[in-house]
């Protein structure tokens, strides 16, 4: 050949003097091939500077080594933290993992879902939005592909699911509070973003009314995934207000929190559980920033490698046609105590 840059996989396996299948072989599976083939192989790769098209490779084969992850908001950091712990499980099960963000928009998700169907996955892994008018096509597309749920759980789906057990964090943070001062109000998004935020507030409602307290519910306006920015400006709506029946502030999530927690310092309301402080603020999800906002705020944390683990586990089972002796696993959160309450 005229040049050291190789186009396709023939004129690699010419180069190298090796028979075509032998080079698929080799990227198939390294220790497939005898150690003398696979030293060829690998000088030759570096002479060449080769670099097969993995894709293309997979389409040819029945069966790819393609794995999809898609999740609602990839900028979300709680989101990423989860999906970094996914990609991880699926590249040591030895899975390509591609990651999808369907930015909150259902229709995107439908699209990604359908983009998914040329790459020819083994499987999928998708963080649902939630939104009733996609059921029909995850659906639709989990009858075609193995497809595994994490983090949102669609009921009465039968799909294998791995996720946190919502009611479980409700529960557990409206005690701490409880016990600790003033019961406490809930606040939320008038309109929210995630379903799991559903879930949350009706066992806060159990969980207050099992403790023998009225439910104080704190709407505010804000639609889309900007949590910080609603937390923010409807918080300190409902501050300037007095909306809050207590001074002590659950919030559906993290992201709420930490813009709630700016709200406070707006208004000049001290934040703690020291008795120089006007108010208690708590959240759900120990968000990767929650540690370091001021001060530092108690929460109840996911545990994203269980969570991860299991819906990848559940994945490889379910691509091998393996029967799967539990297809939904709820995580219960921990506990995480710091000086915002």
């Amino acid at each position: 050949m005229s040049d050291n840059k190789i186009k396709n996989m023939e004129d690699f396996a010419a180069v190298s003097g090796l028979s075509r299948p032998t080079v698929s072989k080799y990227f198939n599976d390294p220790n497939s091939v005898r150690s003398s083939t696979r030293d060829r192989i690998e000088a030759a790769l570096q002479k060449y500077d080769f670099h097969p098209n993995i894709y293309a490779m997979n389409q040819n084969r029945k069966l790819t080594n393609n794995v999809g992850i898609v999740v609602p908001y990839l900028s979300d950091p709680v989101f990423a933290e989860l999906a970094r712990k996914v990609e991880e499980n699926c590249i040591l099960a030895g899975f390509r993992p591609t990651l999808f963000s369907a930015h909150g928009q259902p229709r995107l998700e439908v699209e990604i879902l359908d983009g998914l169907r040329l790459l020819k996955p083994s499987g999928v892994l998708i963080a649902p939005l939630g939104r009733t008018p996609n059921r029909a096509v995850i659906e639709k597309f989990c009858a075609d592909v193995p497809t595994v749920l994490f983090d949102s759980f669609l009921p009465d789906t039968g799909l294998g699911f791995a996720g946190s057990n919502n009611p479980q964090f409700a529960h557990l943070i409206v005690d701490y509070l409880c016990r600790t001062g003033e019961y406490p109000s809930f606040l939320e998004m008038r309109t929210p973003a995630n379903p799991n935020a559903n879930r949350r507030r009706q066992a806060y409602i159990a969980a207050m009314e099992n403790l023998g307290f009225e439910p104080s519910i704190v709407k505010i306006d804000g639609e889309g995934w900007a949590f910080e920015e609603i937390g923010r400006s409807g918080g300190g709506k409902a501050l300037l207000e007095k909306q809050f029946a207590t001074n002590t502030i659950l919030c559906s999530n993290d992201r709420l929190a930490i813009g709630f927690l700016t709200a406070c310092y707006e208004n000049q309301i001290r934040v703690g559980r020291g008795p120089d402080c006007d108010i208690r603020v708590a959240g759900m999800d120990d968000h990767p920033f929650s540690r370091f906002t001021c001060p530092p705020l108690t929460t109840v944390a996911q545990d994203f490698e269980s969570v991860a683990k299991e819906a990848v586990s559940i994945l490889v089972a379910s691509i091998e046609g393996r029967e799967i002796s539990k297809p939904s696993t709820f995580f219960d959160g921990r506990l995480v105590m710091r000086e915002s309450a």
